[in-house]
């Protein structure tokens, strides 16, 4: 793990999910904004997002699943994470 992960409260978990029903679902980080960048991009249509398996869940369209939830896609790439309300120099959570 890099310097970077490593700083505690100051970086968002390794995996994290933005469904209530999720055992990865964590109300409080989830208010502070979290972003996400897959693959060099910063993505705002993460659903769920694990760091150190290197994934990222992404809503499928409008498609639903028979219980009514989005079905979603997962994507396989280096995923990095920080905290929105820390500002731009913000610490990132990575491999």
């Amino acid at each position: 793990m890099t310097e970077e992960t490593k700083t505690g409260a100051d970086v968002p978990p390794d995996h994290l999910a933005i469904n209530p029903k999720s055992p990865f679902f964590d109300e409080d980080k989830l208010k502070r904004g979290v972003g996400i960048r897959f693959k060099g991009t910063v993505r705002t249509n993460v659903e769920e997002y694990c760091i150190s398996e290197g994934w990222v869940r992404v809503q499928a369209g409008k498609t639903l699943d028979r219980k009514g939830n989005p079905l979603t896609v997962k994507l396989m790439g280096p995923v990095e994470a920080w905290y929105e309300d820390l500002g731009e120099d913000a610490p990132v959570a990575k491999l």
